[in-house]
Formats: structure tokens, sequence, C-alpha cells
């Protein structure tokens, strides 16, 4: 607001402005979080004399990416075949149609980088578009006709599989890095739903291989830069391939499926050190994306404090930590995190990323102190940095409550919860559901994509709700139904897939949109008329495979076909090429084990001491498609029942007796009440075992 550009909303009004002045569309796609992004705002769109030419020559709109994933998706693609790469700030030119004919990331207000300053850039499209018209609207045509065509599933279709998931599993083993943990090379991404299959086939076959990839990586990551060593809670990644210096914004949806991650690694491999991760998470998410007053999760942490810093609220000069340690907490606590007179930042050598470089016991050598000794020096000098950062300027937090993110968010919550039975993340997340239902959900209007601004004063809009934001919703509503007991969020879950089936399935084809099909295509501002069904992880869980995950657990519980056959065709819409994707459906992937494999359901009756180790044994195994509801001993417990179950568990005799126990049912099949942990446990590993 405080640019000198007149900037518009996405908008038809700003459109029809553009046709009305014969002018083409500046697109600026950028987010909250992002660095470039305030660098481009501060040297371009901060200037007069750039402010002069855009509103001269333009109509200026500006998108934010989280607000409208729908519009960022269509035209990364479009930057992405004009440019050869695609981020933020995203620059696009278009016609007063909305079609892409030019388009960037980045540009400086003058030459340099190899790139053409931001003026020129602007001067030579403003002149194109008078001059050569023609040439411009053709070339436009031509990256439409691409962007209908890139989200095309000719030769995609296939029968699906069960030997899709092996595949896939084989594909991202193959892009392992060894030394580092991690797929590929530099930069590198967190793939969370890839680490989640991972586990999921190591939980059935038992493979050793697969679990080295999975606690090689974990364990990398927890001691890399990419994760904040200090206040907990992960960067959204690194720039390196060892994980150390990451660019410094922190993303709800990175946490939220990390936590996730961390959690089932703990189930799956018992190693104590991904529980104390998990706890970190959480305790970060409390802290600084935790709205404790309405519920909800806020989007993001911001990466700067300023144009000009590069992350300098995260990292350390080696003169900054003397100031605050002793010199043995110095020596200690710079051996154990690497701080150095020279460190990994380039804008500011002398920074340092903290990452775990030596361990308590390689300090206690290298001092030649005991390891209690060691042990208590970085305990200090951890909670003295952490103290002395706590008074810098803080990161800006974007307060907005997206539906999407959100469900994620109470889905980790709620994984967190049952393994660790603990309280406050069990109530917190059902409180921040509760919120979504409240106030993004109307029966009659669907979804709402944004459910609260962080801006108090920024005006209240309706967004439709996307695809994600059904699909993710549908799943925490089942994950708080399971956890609780309380029906009604099972008749939330019905209610919000049924409506994604009628708002976004394409009953021709399969598969499922990103956006509503109910307006006709031609009806769609600019690249929003190209259909996408979205199915690769990019970096959230795509939509398509979640929306088949969301449809099978109701199936499991309702056995009415409908959901199982909507799902068995998304999943062929892209069986064709799921492999060749690799870690990056890794969404798919945990899909594709779901309709591969038998589900198995365990419910839990009771609230003694037997029941809460029952619960334990039945949390303690890791399965993308194990299911456990708790329900508290009453003779209403069948009132609580989807109607598989209470059509298929047995009339529940020991209600009477007040016993607590288990039933375990497969495939809508239930076996006769279990009352001892051990036998429990042991037929789940029957069940989830690969025959």
């Amino acid at each position: 607001m405080h640019q000198p550009i007149r900037w518009h909303e996405w908008s038809e009004e700003a459109f029809r402005g553009a046709k009305r002045e014969g002018k083409p569309v500046l697109l600026d796609i950028g987010a909250v979080w992002c660095h470039w992004c305030h660098v481009m705002d501060r040297e371009s769109y901060e200037s007069a004399a750039t402010a002069e030419i855009i509103n001269r020559d333009f109509i200026a709109v500006k998108v934010d990416r989280d607000e409208r994933p729908d519009v960022d998706s269509r035209y990364q693609l479009a930057v992405s075949a004009i440019a050869g790469t695609g981020g933020w700030p995203l620059t696009v030119f278009l016609t007063p149609d909305g079609k892409p004919f030019y388009g960037g990331t980045y540009f400086p207000p003058d030459d340099r980088y190899g790139r053409p300053s931001f003026p020129k850039i602007l001067m030579a499209i403003a002149e194109a578009y008078r001059e050569r018209r023609d040439e411009v609207l053709k070339s436009a045509d031509e990256f439409m006709h691409m962007l209908h065509h890139a989200e095309g599933f000719v030769g995609r279709h296939a029968d699906f599989s069960p030997r899709l998931v092996g595949m896939m599993v084989h594909s991202a083993v193959s892009n392992f890095d060894d030394k580092n943990g991690g797929f590929g090379g530099a930069p590198k991404f967190p793939h969370a739903p890839a680490i989640d299959l991972l586990l999921d086939w190591y939980s059935r076959t038992g493979e050793e291989r697969v679990a080295t990839v999975i606690s090689t990586t974990l364990t990398k990551m927890s001691k890399g830069g990419v994760y904040d060593q200090l206040g907990g809670g992960f960067h959204r990644y690194s720039v390196d391939e060892r994980w150390i210096v990451p660019h410094f914004e922190k993303m709800s949806y990175d946490n939220s499926e990390l936590l996730k991650n961390y959690v089932h690694a703990y189930q799956g491999l018992g190693y104590e050190h991904y529980l104390r991760m998990a706890d970190d998470i959480v305790r970060w998410m409390d802290e600084w994306l935790s709205d404790h007053e309405h519920g909800g999760f806020y989007a993001s942490q911001d990466a700067d404090i300023n144009f000009d810093d590069d992350g300098d609220y995260f990292t350390w000069t080696a003169e900054e930590a003397r100031a605050v340690l002793n010199p043995d907490e110095f020596e200690a606590v710079s051996l154990h995190f690497d701080i150095g007179a020279v460190g990994e930042m380039h804008h500011n050598p002398a920074k340092n990323v903290l990452w775990v470089s030596l361990s308590p016991d390689e300090i206690a050598a290298r001092m030649s102190r005991n390891l209690t000794d060691v042990l208590d020096l970085l305990a200090v000098g951890r909670a003295k940095l952490a103290a002395a950062r706590s008074q810098r300027p803080t990161p800006y937090i974007d307060n907005t409550i997206y539906t999407n993110w959100n469900a994620l968010c109470v889905s980790a919550y709620l994984h967190y919860a049952r393994v660790t039975r603990g309280q406050d993340a069990r109530h917190f997340a059902l409180r921040s559901l509760d919120r979504i239902l409240a106030e993004a959900w109307q029966a009659d209007r669907g979804l709402s994509h944004v459910i609260a601004y962080g801006d108090p004063s920024a005006e209240k809009r309706y967004i439709a709700g996307l695809l994600d934001d059904y699909a993710y919703s549908v799943i925490a509503c089942l994950d708080a139904y399971e956890i609780s007991g309380d029906f009604s969020y099972f008749r939330f879950a019905r209610q919000i897939a049924d409506e994604m089936i009628r708002r976004f399935a394409d009953s021709t084809s399969g598969g499922f949109f990103d956006t509503e099909n109910s307006l006709d295509n031609h009806s769609k501002l600019g690249a929003l008329a190209a259909s996408r069904k979205p199915y690769q992880d990019a970096p959230t869980p795509a939509g398509n495979p979640c929306a088949a995950i969301a449809l099978l657990r109701l199936h499991t519980y309702t056995n009415d076909s409908l959901y199982h056959a909507k799902a068995e065709d998304t999943m062929e819409v892209f069986a064709g090429v799921a492999e060749q994707f690799g870690i990056y459906a890794g969404t798919y992937g945990l899909a594709a084990s779901w309709l591969a494999n038998p589900y198995t359901q365990v419910v839990v009756v009771g609230d003694d001491e037997n029941a809460e180790s029952l619960l334990k044994a039945a949390f303690a195994p890791y399965a993308v498609n194990l299911a456990v509801v708790h329900l508290s001993a009453s003779k209403a417990v069948a009132q609580n029942l989807p109607p598989a179950l209470a059509e298929t568990i047995p009339s529940l005799p020991w209600l009477e007796e007040c016993k607590s126990f288990a039933v375990l049912c497969t495939n809508f099949t239930c076996r006769p009440p279990i009352e001892s942990p051990e036998e429990l446990s042991s037929m789940l590993r029957e069940a989830i075992v690969r025959k």
C-alpha cells in the first residue's frame, strides 16, 4: 500500500481496465516470507522512477501466492517454460485477457547478475506490446496452448498395480545421498511424504537399506543448519547438499509434515532422538505459530528483519557468541556448533549458521573434560544463546490462517498426541479444527481458503477453497474422530468429502481438478482457464492422492463403494507416469500403499490403565493405512461407530462387564475382542507385514 505503484488485486476489474486502456498487465506474485520479493520491492517497486514506467504503460496486479496458489501454480508453469525456471518473486507480463507472453523471477534495478535491469525490461515489453502486438498475442496464445496441454493426462492413465509402490520406493532409494542424507544435490529440500512412504515400506518389509535412507536423512537434517538448533522448527530448505545453510523462512506446512516424519520414524525405528525432535517442533509451533486465544496455526515466520538482512537473527559471529558465554561455555559450544572466525554466510562471512559439527563425546575428548561437564556446558551455553537471541528484533510472523495448512497442522499435532498421549497438543489441535469447521465451512458455500488474515485491518473477503483445502480437511476430521471418538468429526469428514466430489471431481476422465469445475473455463480469468489435476508434491502433499487417501479412509468406515471407486479412478489417472516422479510423488506412493494393502483398524474401548496399554500397543507400529479409534466405555459406543464398524464389530458383550478391550478389523472383518496388549501387538505385526 505504501508503494508508489497503482496496484490492483487479481480481479475482473483489473483485466477490464487493461482492455479499456489497451495496456499489458504486469503480474507480481510473491509471498510475505520471500527474501528476494522483499529485495525487489525495495529496489524496484518502491522506486519513483520505476513506478512512473509501470503506472504509465501497465496495469499492475499483485498476488500473494499463499492466498492464491491456483493463480501462482499456473503462471509458475508458464514462466518455467519462458525462462527455464520459476520461483518468487514471479514477474509475468500478460495480455489484457491474462495470457502470459513473457516473464521471469527477480529482475535487478540495473544490469547485473547477467540480467538486464527491470526498467529496461519494462520499456522493452511496453514497446513490443505497442509496436508488435500481433507477435505478442501470438506468443501468448502459444503459451496458453502449452498450459492447457501441460496438465493434460493423455498417456498417464493406466490400470493400478500394487507393484507400483515398490517401484516408487526403489526410485526414491536410488536418488539417496549416502553421505549427507536426503535426495539429490543442492539445493536440498525435505521430501516429507517420500520419507513416510519409505517408513511404511520398511514397516511392511524390514528392508534395511530403506531404514538407512530414513535414519540418515532425518538424523542429518536434525543436526544441520536447516533445523533451528536454538529455537526449534525447520527452515524451508538448504542451499547446500549438507543441510547446513538454509533459506531461513519457516513454513507451517514444512514443520507439520516433518513433525509427522519424526513421530512416524520414532514409531517405525524406535529412536528416542526422533521423539525429542518432534517435541522441539511442537514447542516451536506452540510458541510462534499458534493462536492461543482462538485456536489455529499461523502461516509462516519470515527469514529477515529488514531488506539488508539475510538470516542475521538466526546466525552468530564468534564475537557475538563470546559476549554471551564464558570461556569454557564458548569452547564447548563453538566446537559443537562450528562457530569460528569465518562462517557460512556470503553476505557477511563472519556470520555462522549453527549446526552440529561435533558430538558431546568428541568435545569431551577435545577439551579433556568428562562427558557430564560437557553436557552441562552445552545446556547452559544453548540457553544463554537462546536468551540473547530473543532480545534481537524477531522476524515477522504471518498471522494469516489458511484452511489447508491448518488442516495439515491439526493432523500432525494429532499424530504426535496419539503417540505421546500429549493432552495439550490434542486439545489445541481439536480446538483449531473446530475453528476451521466453524469459520471456514458452510454446507451451502463449501470451504473458504482463508480463515483469518494476519493484518487485522485487512478487508474480510471470501476466497473459495481449493482441492487441498477439502482433502486435507477430510483427513484432519478423520484423525480427530479417531483420537476423540466424537462422531461429529466423522459426519463433517463425510459432508466435506461429498462436497469435494461434487465440486472438483472430473466425472468423465477421473481424478480431481484443483479448482471448482462449476464455471466454464472460458469464464475463468487468464491462466485459470487451464485445468490442473495436481499429483506431484510441491512442496505440500498433492491434492489428488490426498483426495484418494481421504476417500479410501471413508470407505473403510462406510463400505460405500462410491468412495473406493473414486479413489481408484483417481489413482489410475496417474498410474502410467507415477514411477517416473519418485520423491516428488511421495503422497501418490502413500495412496498407492493404501490401495495395495489390506487396511487395518483397531477400536479400543475403555478409559482405564489397560485401555492406555492397548492404545500404546496400537500406536507402536507405523503403517499408512493403520487406523486406531479410541472410544470411552459406555452403552452408547455403538452410536459413535460409523456404518461399516457398527455392522461388523460384534455386539460388544464386554461393555456390560466394564472391561477395556480392543477389536482388530481388516477389510470389513473383525476379530473377537482382545484384552491383552501383547496379543494386540502380535496381531498388528501380522496384519502389517507384507505376505
